[in-house]
């Protein structure tokens, strides 16, 4: 949290107080405003706000002087003075307000803290089974209209909740949704000894816990391969999802899209790697995955990515995971979705390239692709791309279909 003159701002609750009342701003003028506030120390150019706020889409630099404007209305200052915000005529803008950062432990009576300083609402873990008998658990956290996650690589409802990976991830889509997750059968506090790990079953699951839950229409959230489980839910299942969210997602995995001899070498060798890493239990293969999902991390942030991969499965179940993830083909599906879609994925992603998003973007009728600036595959708490990822969000699931979601709690 930031503090500055009689400002406050919780980049976490997307919030912006001035003499403690809460000031309402358009999506875009809170992720330039936070953009500007996280890189103070220097000049930020204009091009640079237009990347980071509006990752990459055409706008004019009239746009961008009016959200300016509209942001130094909010925080009571304005063109002459530029007590808060300065204009470098010719480059861009800088924050030259004095900052003071934050770590506020205040909650509400309804939320609970894992540690000082981290705010979370509660969740609520249940199970299901599905018809082959698989345990199956899933959670429920924040209030509001539903949002279901689909299951991607190796969750923990549990140890997800304290993780620097995910906690971040878990406030801001919960901070207006209630966010249904769940644990993929193979991994987490769902049954790990299992017959049938075939993408189908994976695709029954997310069926099952959507009924478990009561949902009735929900718009439906897809990371990595857990994208490909929304899209056949989704081709499945058109009367239920209102609308669909890809984050660094494919419709093909590495051997189902190679296509030349070297692409299918470095795919076979991409696999044989995992295969033997995770068979011999040595950390420096998991290393790999931890610097190709977190490029950008520090040891801190690696090093909690492996504790939270090789505390959520067995070795044996990685492998199995890994043979599926390479042959994974919802290429035949995705032209089947019928529901708006905004497909968002990182720029520079080493663990998917952008192509794939591009792919899914010709594919998918009725789809919006946007670029955020950033090499992790996993979006990070401190970097520039996080509020506009939920910036994006915020805005595509708030323009409601005709039909409202419909929430049917039993």
């Amino acid at each position: 949290m930031y503090r500055f003159e009689d400002c406050q701002v919780d980049p976490r609750q997307f919030e912006l107080r001035r003499g403690g009342a809460v000031v309402h701003v358009e999506p875009q003028v809170f992720a330039l405003l936070t953009h500007l506030i996280q890189h103070r120390h220097r000049v930020v150019a204009k091009t640079e706000l237009l990347d980071a706020v509006w990752g990459g889409r055409y706008i004019s630099d009239s746009a961008l002087t009016s959200r300016v404007k509209m942001l130094r209305r909010a925080l009571g200052d304005d063109g002459n003075q530029q007590r808060v915000i300065a204009t470098v005529h010719g480059i861009g803008y800088r924050f030259v307000a004095e900052v003071a950062e934050l770590d506020d432990g205040t909650v509400d009576a309804t939320d609970t803290v894992d540690e000082p300083g981290i705010v979370r609402p509660p969740q609520q873990i249940r199970y299901c089974v599905s018809p082959d008998g698989v345990r199956v658990a899933y959670a429920i956290s924040g209030t509001g209209s539903p949002l279901v996650r689909a299951a991607n690589w190796l969750t923990h409802l549990d140890l997800e909740w304290s993780s620097p990976i995910w906690a971040h991830w878990l406030d801001g889509l919960a901070r207006h949704h209630r966010l249904i997750r769940y644990d993929e059968r193979g991994c987490g506090l769902s049954d790990w000894e299992v017959a049938d790990f075939s993408f189908d079953a994976w695709v029954n699951d997310l069926e099952l816990v959507v009924n478990a839950a009561g949902l009735g229409r929900f718009p439906l959230l897809g990371v990595s391969q857990g994208g490909a489980v929304a899209i056949a839910y989704a081709v499945r299942h058109p009367e239920r999802v209102s609308r669909l969210v890809l984050v660094s997602a494919y419709c093909r995995g590495r051997l189902a899209r190679a296509r030349t001899a070297d692409e299918r070498e470095e795919a076979a060798l991409d696999l044989q790697l995992g295969r033997i890493g995770w068979r011999h239990d040595d950390p420096t293969f998991r290393q790999v995955f931890a610097s190709q999902f977190l490029p950008d991390g520090n040891r801190e942030l690696w090093d909690a990515f492996n504790d939270l991969q090789r505390a959520t499965t067995s070795t044996e179940n990685v492998v199995r995971f890994l043979d599926v993830f390479a042959h994974i083909d919802v290429s035949t599906q995705a032209p089947h979705v019928r529901c708006p879609t905004l497909i968002l994925h990182n720029r520079d992603d080493l663990r998917v390239p952008r192509s794939q998003a591009q792919e899914l973007a010709a594919l998918i009728p009725d789809s919006e692709l946007h670029f955020l600036a950033s090499r992790n595959h996993i979006l990070t708490a401190d970097e520039s791309a996080w509020p506009h990822f939920l910036t994006e969000i915020r805005r595509f699931l708030a323009a409601r279909p005709p039909q409202a979601e419909i929430t049917a709690d039993r």
